[in-house]
């Protein structure tokens, strides 16, 4: 029995492994506790090649079993799942897994090192605690807009909310100060933290020296920055921009019969986190280009001419997407585009 290929189905506790020879004929099916999964691969006669789907434990999976020599490629989900033949069980799952790596078509997801891993943790943290302090906000407006008190948009003016709040006028009853003064005072904690984290992430930011170079882009800072770097890994592996681009979902989605082509709307597929930043950098140019002038923003200044800003913010990222590509494959600085001569009138 010489084992060539494998499909490790992965999980918390209970893995599922499916071996085939180099015919492809199924040789092994046999489950593994978690701490048996290394021993099975060190154990084996020959280095073979192992896919497992790119699921929540796969990078680490991915990297102790290619440390042992075997070549290990992830799988995106989706792309095994035509290769299950019927039901749903782990035994099923290892042998699409173990069909699905062996085409010569199919994609790989890089695997991550520990590094990349930790600072999209720092990421990760940041993005939630995030939300956890806007949930607060709206909460905090929500109960003292009952009372009658109100304070102006954004989180800085929520410091006029805390004001009357930790003031003793009369205007919020005893009950109720008691209950949101416990939020003002998880509000705060909450924003060191957030404060803490982003810190962090801006001292990695600062000592790697892609990550820098794409803070020069304009609508890139040193948080998008620092994501692209961890995320991508080795941009080399898109083959142009535009693969890059439609990898984080920024490009139109194609509808082509009878040889008629048509696009929709993005296809939003890809990292959730990089495209909204992306975004939200995109939308900070279009704020700032709707004060200047056309021959200093030719051509965001045209697009915004023509399409609508949400459109328009879209196009820019996926710009700037193409550009960060660009900077990442050549290892080159960001040149800024030379001024546009102004037309004579």
């Amino acid at each position: 029995m010489e084992i060539s290929t494998i499909g490790l189905d992965i999980a918390k506790r209970v893995f599922q492994v499916h071996g085939a020879d180099a015919l492809g004929r199924a040789v092994l099916r046999r489950k593994l506790r978690r701490d048996e999964v290394l021993a099975f691969f060190e154990g084996l006669p020959a280095a073979c090649l192992v896919g497992i789907e790119a699921c929540g434990t796969a990078h680490h999976w991915a990297r102790e079993i290619a440390a042992l020599g075997h070549e290990v490629r992830l799988l995106p989900p989706a792309y095994v799942k035509p290769y299950v033949k019927r039901g749903k069980t782990d035994a099923a799952d290892a042998e699409a897994i173990c069909e699905a790596v062996t085409r010569p078509t199919m994609r790989a997801v890089p695997v991550k090192s520990a590094e990349q891993q930790a600072v999209l943790t720092l990421h990760r943290t940041r993005d939630l605690l995030v939300r956890q302090r806007t949930m607060l906000v709206n909460a905090l407006r929500g109960h003292m807009a009952e009372f009658g008190i109100i304070a102006p948009q954004g989180i800085t003016r929520v410091v006029d909310l805390v004001t009357v709040l930790m003031g003793e006028d009369g205007r919020v009853p005893a009950l109720a100060r008691q209950a949101l003064r416990g939020l003002a005072a998880e509000l705060e904690s909450l924003g060191k933290r957030v404060d803490e984290v982003k810190a962090a992430i801006l001292a990695w930011h600062k000592q790697n020296a892609a990550s820098c170079r794409l803070a020069a882009i304009p609508g890139i800072g040193p948080i998008t920055a620092s994501a692209i770097v961890a995320t991508v890994g080795e941009a080399r592996q898109f083959r142009s921009a535009r693969h890059f681009a439609a990898w984080i979902g920024l490009v139109p989605k194609q509808r082509s019969s009878g040889g008629s082509r048509r696009q929709g709307s993005i296809s939003k597929q890809g990292d959730r986190y990089l495209r909204r930043l992306l975004v939200l950098g995109a939308t900070t140019l279009i704020r700032h280009a709707r004060t200047r002038t056309a021959a200093e923003a030719p051509w965001l200044k045209g697009l915004l001419e023509r399409r609508p800003a949400r459109l328009a913010s879209v196009a820019q990222a996926n710009k700037t997407a193409r550009i960060a590509w660009a900077l990442l494959t050549k290892g080159e600085g960001y040149r800024a585009p030379a001024p546009a001569q102004a037309t004579a009138a």
